[in-house]
């Protein structure tokens, strides 16, 4: 009898909340839905950077502030987010920001980002860098 290889578990959402990657981000950075909410694009463009999508960072930047292109370090390992604190940015608002902690390997990243909807749809506009 051949021993049975254990099945692989789905992988993990980078933005930390408790689903698969695919049913959580994987979806937005395929396109099959669209953020609801600034934290869930938040949550989603943090993903994007865990994975170095570019494509999807880039589709989800205001095209007022948006750069022409990324240069994404290969060499950034990010190893949690944490959402500090949340304004507005529901299904109900135009705006919202999104006060967040980004770790990466001997580091950690503080921003609070402002978010806007263009079409429906949320984009990342800019964001600052409070003292930590």
């Amino acid at each position: 009898m051949t021993p049975q290889r254990p099945r692989q578990q789905p992988a993990a959402c980078p933005c930390g909340l408790p689903e698969t990657y695919e049913n959580c981000c994987g979806r937005f950075h395929r396109g099959a839905a669209a953020a609801p909410t600034a934290e869930a694009l938040m949550r989603s463009r943090y993903s994007a950077f865990v994975r170095r999508d570019e494509p999807y960072l880039l589709r989800t930047w205001h095209p007022r502030t948006r750069p022409a292109r990324l240069d994404l370090d290969p060499g950034m390992r990010w190893t949690g987010l944490e959402i500090l604190a949340t304004t507005d940015g529901s299904a109900f608002h135009a705006t919202g920001t999104v006060t967040f902690r980004a770790s990466f390997r001997n580091g950690s990243l503080l921003e609070r980002s402002r978010f806007e909807r263009v079409e429906g749809a949320w984009v990342y506009l800019d964001g600052e860098f409070p003292e930590q």
